[in-house]
Protein backbone atom coordinates (compact mmCIF):
# COMPACT_ATOMS: atom_id res chain seq x y z
CA UNK A 1 0.00 0.00 0.00
CA UNK A 2 0.95 3.50 -1.16
CA UNK A 3 1.95 5.41 2.16
CA UNK A 4 -0.42 8.32 1.36
CA UNK A 5 -3.35 5.71 1.05
CA UNK A 6 -1.49 3.98 4.70
CA UNK A 7 -2.74 7.36 6.32
CA UNK A 8 -5.67 8.01 4.02
CA UNK A 9 -7.55 4.64 5.21
CA UNK A 10 -6.24 4.75 8.26
CA UNK A 11 -9.08 4.91 11.25
CA UNK A 12 -9.58 4.43 14.64
CA UNK A 13 -11.23 0.72 14.38
CA UNK A 14 -14.26 0.14 17.01
CA UNK A 15 -15.02 -2.86 15.42
CA UNK A 16 -13.13 -5.99 14.07
CA UNK A 17 -13.54 -9.03 12.78
CA UNK A 18 -13.00 -12.26 14.90
CA UNK A 19 -10.20 -13.58 12.54
CA UNK A 20 -6.33 -14.10 14.27
CA UNK A 21 -3.42 -12.12 13.22
CA UNK A 22 -0.58 -14.01 12.31
CA UNK A 23 2.61 -14.25 14.97
CA UNK A 24 4.86 -13.60 12.27
CA UNK A 25 3.16 -10.62 10.80
CA UNK A 26 2.42 -8.83 14.27
CA UNK A 27 6.49 -9.46 14.96
CA UNK A 28 7.65 -8.26 11.66
CA UNK A 29 4.99 -5.10 12.39
CA UNK A 30 7.16 -4.07 15.58
CA UNK A 31 10.00 -4.64 13.95
CA UNK A 32 9.63 -2.50 11.37
CA UNK A 33 8.03 0.04 13.40
CA UNK A 34 11.17 0.56 15.97
CA UNK A 35 12.22 2.39 12.73
CA UNK A 36 10.12 5.40 14.17
CA UNK A 37 11.86 8.53 14.15
CA UNK A 38 13.36 9.05 18.17
CA UNK A 39 15.07 12.01 20.17
CA UNK A 40 18.47 11.33 20.34
CA UNK A 41 17.71 7.66 19.10
CA UNK A 42 16.25 7.43 23.14
CA UNK A 43 13.68 4.54 21.91
CA UNK A 44 11.94 4.75 25.27
CA UNK A 45 9.03 2.84 24.15
CA UNK A 46 8.65 -1.12 25.89
CA UNK A 47 5.96 -3.11 24.53
CA UNK A 48 3.89 -6.16 25.34
CA UNK A 49 1.94 -7.92 22.96
CA UNK A 50 -0.78 -9.94 23.78
CA UNK A 51 -2.97 -12.27 22.02
CA UNK A 52 -4.08 -15.76 22.22
CA UNK A 53 -6.07 -16.93 25.84
CA UNK A 54 -3.31 -14.62 27.48
CA UNK A 55 -5.44 -11.69 26.17
CA UNK A 56 -8.64 -13.38 26.33
CA UNK A 57 -7.53 -13.84 30.22
CA UNK A 58 -6.53 -10.16 30.39
CA UNK A 59 -9.86 -9.01 28.94
CA UNK A 60 -11.62 -10.98 31.62
CA UNK A 61 -9.25 -9.83 35.04
CA UNK A 62 -9.98 -6.15 33.22
CA UNK A 63 -14.10 -6.72 32.86
CA UNK A 64 -14.32 -7.63 36.53
CA UNK A 65 -12.42 -4.74 37.72
CA UNK A 66 -14.60 -2.15 36.27
CA UNK A 67 -18.09 -4.35 36.51
CA UNK A 68 -20.60 -2.21 37.87
CA UNK A 69 -18.88 1.06 37.79
CA UNK A 70 -18.07 3.65 35.74
CA UNK A 71 -14.11 3.73 34.97
CA UNK A 72 -14.92 7.33 33.38
CA UNK A 73 -14.99 8.28 37.04
CA UNK A 74 -10.91 6.45 37.55
CA UNK A 75 -8.01 8.55 37.54
CA UNK A 76 -6.16 8.37 34.61
CA UNK A 77 -1.98 8.36 34.94
CA UNK A 78 -2.28 11.30 33.13
CA UNK A 79 -4.82 13.74 31.62
CA UNK A 80 -5.61 12.85 28.11
CA UNK A 81 -6.93 16.95 27.73
CA UNK A 82 -6.04 19.70 29.54
CA UNK A 83 -8.44 20.63 32.21
CA UNK A 84 -10.92 23.58 30.85
CA UNK A 85 -10.00 22.53 27.19
CA UNK A 86 -10.45 25.92 25.19
CA UNK A 87 -11.95 26.25 21.60
CA UNK A 88 -11.50 25.55 19.09
CA UNK A 89 -10.54 22.13 20.92
CA UNK A 90 -13.37 21.67 23.02
CA UNK A 91 -15.74 22.08 19.71
CA UNK A 92 -13.40 19.59 17.94
CA UNK A 93 -13.56 17.14 21.05
CA UNK A 94 -17.45 17.62 21.31
CA UNK A 95 -18.42 17.17 17.27
CA UNK A 96 -16.24 13.92 17.32
CA UNK A 97 -18.05 12.78 20.17
CA UNK A 98 -21.21 13.39 18.26
CA UNK A 99 -20.04 11.82 14.89
CA UNK A 100 -19.37 8.53 17.05
CA UNK A 101 -22.38 7.87 19.03
CA UNK A 102 -24.17 9.27 16.10
CA UNK A 103 -22.79 6.77 13.69
CA UNK A 104 -23.87 3.92 16.65
CA UNK A 105 -27.51 5.62 16.97
CA UNK A 106 -26.97 6.30 21.12
CA UNK A 107 -28.11 9.71 21.83
CA UNK A 108 -26.67 11.50 24.17
CA UNK A 109 -29.55 11.41 26.69
CA UNK A 110 -28.62 7.49 26.92
CA UNK A 111 -26.25 7.43 29.21
CA UNK A 112 -26.14 3.60 30.08
CA UNK A 113 -25.28 2.96 26.15
CA UNK A 114 -22.98 5.27 26.01
CA UNK A 115 -21.10 3.87 29.44
CA UNK A 116 -21.91 0.40 27.73
CA UNK A 117 -20.15 1.64 24.82
CA UNK A 118 -17.06 2.87 26.73
CA UNK A 119 -16.22 -0.51 28.41
CA UNK A 120 -16.08 -1.91 24.80
CA UNK A 121 -12.53 -0.44 25.18
CA UNK A 122 -11.83 -2.76 27.19
CA UNK A 123 -12.77 -5.87 25.03
CA UNK A 124 -10.76 -4.19 22.51
CA UNK A 125 -13.80 -3.80 20.08
CA UNK A 126 -12.64 -7.03 19.58
CA UNK A 127 -9.38 -7.15 18.35
CA UNK A 128 -7.53 -10.52 18.70
CA UNK A 129 -3.82 -8.79 19.29
CA UNK A 130 -3.10 -5.93 21.45
CA UNK A 131 -0.01 -3.89 21.69
CA UNK A 132 0.44 -2.05 25.03
CA UNK A 133 3.05 0.22 25.11
CA UNK A 134 5.27 1.80 28.27
CA UNK A 135 8.03 3.63 29.10
CA UNK A 136 10.08 4.16 32.40
CA UNK A 137 8.25 7.20 33.69
CA UNK A 138 11.28 9.20 34.68
CA UNK A 139 11.22 10.21 31.03
CA UNK A 140 9.98 13.68 30.07
CA UNK A 141 8.31 15.20 27.80
CA UNK A 142 10.18 14.71 24.85
CA UNK A 143 10.17 11.23 25.01
CA UNK A 144 6.03 11.16 25.06
CA UNK A 145 6.31 12.30 21.86
CA UNK A 146 8.58 9.86 21.03
CA UNK A 147 5.69 7.04 21.75
CA UNK A 148 3.45 9.23 19.85
CA UNK A 149 5.65 9.09 16.88
CA UNK A 150 5.94 5.53 17.63
CA UNK A 151 2.79 4.56 17.78
CA UNK A 152 1.72 6.33 14.54
CA UNK A 153 4.39 4.36 12.95
CA UNK A 154 2.75 1.23 13.95
CA UNK A 155 -1.00 2.21 13.19
CA UNK A 156 0.27 3.19 9.43
CA UNK A 157 2.67 0.39 8.85
CA UNK A 158 -0.50 -1.89 10.33
CA UNK A 159 -2.09 -0.67 6.84
CA UNK A 160 0.53 -2.41 4.67
CA UNK A 161 -0.93 -5.42 6.09
CA UNK A 162 -4.11 -5.33 5.46
CA UNK A 163 -4.98 -4.63 9.28
CA UNK A 164 -6.70 -2.02 10.86
CA UNK A 165 -5.85 -0.52 14.37
CA UNK A 166 -7.36 1.40 17.68
CA UNK A 167 -4.89 3.51 19.90
CA UNK A 168 -7.04 3.72 23.42
CA UNK A 169 -5.22 6.19 26.23
CA UNK A 170 -8.83 4.67 27.87
CA UNK A 171 -6.71 1.47 29.98
CA UNK A 172 -4.68 4.17 31.71
CA UNK A 173 -7.83 3.87 34.03
CA UNK A 174 -7.10 0.18 34.69
CA UNK A 175 -3.55 0.13 35.06
CA UNK A 176 -3.02 -1.42 38.35
CA UNK A 177 -5.07 -4.87 37.03
CA UNK A 178 -3.27 -4.72 33.94
CA UNK A 179 0.23 -4.44 35.13
CA UNK A 180 -0.35 -6.24 37.76
CA UNK A 181 -1.42 -8.72 35.17
CA UNK A 182 1.53 -8.72 32.81
CA UNK A 183 4.10 -8.55 35.21
CA UNK A 184 4.91 -4.78 34.93
CA UNK A 185 6.69 -2.79 37.40
CA UNK A 186 5.35 0.43 38.55
CA UNK A 187 8.27 2.58 37.39
CA UNK A 188 6.89 2.16 34.10
CA UNK A 189 3.97 4.14 32.85
CA UNK A 190 0.99 3.27 30.17
CA UNK A 191 0.81 5.23 27.03
CA UNK A 192 -1.87 3.54 25.38
CA UNK A 193 -2.83 0.23 23.93
CA UNK A 194 -2.94 -0.21 20.61
CA UNK A 195 -5.87 -2.79 18.84
CA UNK A 196 -4.81 -4.55 16.42
CA UNK A 197 -7.05 -6.84 13.93
CA UNK A 198 -8.51 -7.07 10.75
CA UNK A 199 -11.58 -4.30 11.23
CA UNK A 200 -15.41 -5.04 10.08
CA UNK A 201 -15.82 -1.86 8.01
CA UNK A 202 -19.08 -3.18 7.04
CA UNK A 203 -19.92 -1.90 10.68
CA UNK A 204 -21.53 1.64 11.12
CA UNK A 205 -18.75 2.83 14.07
CA UNK A 206 -16.34 1.83 11.04
CA UNK A 207 -18.25 3.87 8.58
CA UNK A 208 -17.52 7.60 9.35
CA UNK A 209 -14.33 9.65 9.22
CA UNK A 210 -13.40 12.30 11.93
CA UNK A 211 -13.66 15.75 10.70
CA UNK A 212 -10.39 17.99 9.84
CA UNK A 213 -9.88 21.35 10.11
CA UNK A 214 -8.74 22.76 7.60
CA UNK A 215 -4.77 23.47 7.21
CA UNK A 216 -5.78 27.02 6.85
CA UNK A 217 -6.70 26.94 10.60
CA UNK A 218 -3.51 25.76 11.79
CA UNK A 219 -0.87 26.21 9.17
CA UNK A 220 1.09 29.85 8.67
CA UNK A 221 3.29 30.19 5.69
CA UNK A 222 6.33 32.49 5.89
CA UNK A 223 8.40 33.03 2.69
CA UNK A 224 9.19 36.50 3.22
CA UNK A 225 10.95 38.41 6.16
CA UNK A 226 7.92 39.49 8.51
CA UNK A 227 7.58 43.82 8.27
CA UNK A 228 8.02 43.34 12.32
CA UNK A 229 10.64 41.23 12.03
CA UNK A 230 14.37 42.38 13.34
CA UNK A 231 17.16 41.61 10.44
CA UNK A 232 20.47 40.21 11.37
CA UNK A 233 23.48 42.53 12.05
Amino acid sequence: MHVFDAVDTRLACRAFLDRPVPAETLRDLVARAGRSASGSNLQPWLLHVVTGEALRELKAVVAADVEGRDPRHTPAEYPFVPPDLWEPYLERKEHHGAELYGALGIPRTDAQARLGQYKRNFELFGAPAAVFVTMERRFGEAQWADLGLFVATVMILARGYGLDTCPQQSWSRVQKPLFAYLGIPDSEILYCVVAVGYGDREQPVNSFRSTRADPSEYTTYVDTPPATGTAAS
